[in-house]
């Protein structure tokens, strides 16, 4: 599982021209799946998005967690984050979960994010989604549960 997380001041998601999704502070995460990736992996990624500590303190150091900060997480399925483009000029995605195996991991992902007392908005699994956000910083990490 390959989670890029961007901590954010404000972020939205569009399906068709509606607002499925949207935050105030907290973090955007775009997530993608790839074949061998279990609900294990999902819990992995998910203890480690809340508990990161990259949100400033009173000293401007970064110590504090989304869950300390009471941030809010709009998650994004983003199955080219498996995109191999070592060859030829067209990414290849073979590496990339089949639809079905990678909706039910980041539906699960989602839910552990939820039972963790955060707000998580979403797009739509599987739509083109027009996705804006303030970055803050800017902060962006790559987390991979491998």
């Amino acid at each position: 599982m390959r989670v890029v997380l961007q901590r954010s001041k404000e972020a939205s998601v569009t399906v068709d021209g509606i607002v499925k999704g949207e935050i105030t502070s907290g973090a955007v995460l775009l997530v993608g799946i790839t074949h061998e990736d279990t609900e294990e992996d999902a819990r992995y990624i998910a203890e480690k998005v809340v508990n990161l500590r990259i949100f400033e303190d009173e000293n401007g150091k970064m110590n504090h967690s989304l869950l300390d900060v009471e941030g809010e997480i709009l998650s994004i399925s983003q199955f080219t984050l498996y995109g191999d483009c070592r060859k030829g000029r067209r990414p290849n995605f073979m590496k990339a979960a089949k639809p079905h195996q990678a909706e039910s991991i980041y539906d699960y992902f989602n839910s552990i994010l939820k039972e963790k007392s955060v707000k998580v908005e979403t797009g739509v699994f599987g739509a083109m989604m027009d996705v804006q956000l303030t970055n803050d910083g800017p902060v962006t990490l790559i987390l991979e549960s491998k």
